[in-house]
Formats: C-alpha cells, sequence, structure tokens
C-alpha cells in the first residue's frame, strides 16, 4: 500500500487545555477508524515548528488519503496537509533502474 505523510496543525481555538489534546485525539482517531478501515497508521511524532504533529500512514490510494486530511480537519479542528512518501530503498531501486 502507498505510503502518506501528514503534517497537522491544530487550530488554536479548538482547545480549552493540554488535557483537550487527548481528547481531540481520540476523536480523530476513531473517525479515521470508522470511515477509513483500511489505513494503517505507522508512526505519529509530535514536533516543534509551523506544524503540531507529522504521522505516516499507509492507504490504499490517494482518495483514501485525502479523506483522511478530510476527517482531520473535520473531528480535529486541524490544518493538515498530506504528502505522498516512497521509502528510500524503492526510490533507490527507481534510480538504479533509470537508463543513463
Amino acid at each position: 500500500m502507498p505510503s502518506f505523510v501528514m503534517l497537522t496543525r491544530i487550530d488554536p481555538g479548538a482547545l480549552g487545555s493540554a488535557h483537550a489534546l487527548e481528547e481531540l485525539e481520540k476523536r480523530a482517531a476513531e473517525a479515521v477508524r470508522k470511515q477509513c478501515p483500511k489505513v494503517k497508521w505507522l508512526s505519529s511524532y509530535a514536533v516543534l515548528g509551523p506544524y503540531d504533529y507529522v504521522d505516516v500512514f499507509e492507504a490504499p490510494d490517494i482518495e483514501t488519503a485525502a479523506k483522511v486530511s478530510t476527517l482531520m480537519r473535520v473531528s480535529g479542528r486541524a490544518h493538515s496537509e498530506i504528502w505522498a512518501a516512497t521509502e528510500w530503498s524503492k526510490f533507490k531501486k527507481m534510480v538504479h533502474d533509470m537508463p543513463s
């Protein structure tokens, strides 16, 4: 299945306290589980910078990945971006298979 990287920034107005992050995460994760059962979450990171979180997941197609992003925006009250990703080993093989 294709891999995707999702960058998420939480809407500051969505949180009343730091503890509200966990409830927001539960609501968004449940929405993805229900609406996109074929999505496989690989990892999640809280990060410093313009985004709050980076998530890596597999989805059967770009439409499903877009649905995940939409669910995050609606359920998680967040801005998100989805980037398609290729594993480094697969990328190197692709490069090696290209004509000189």
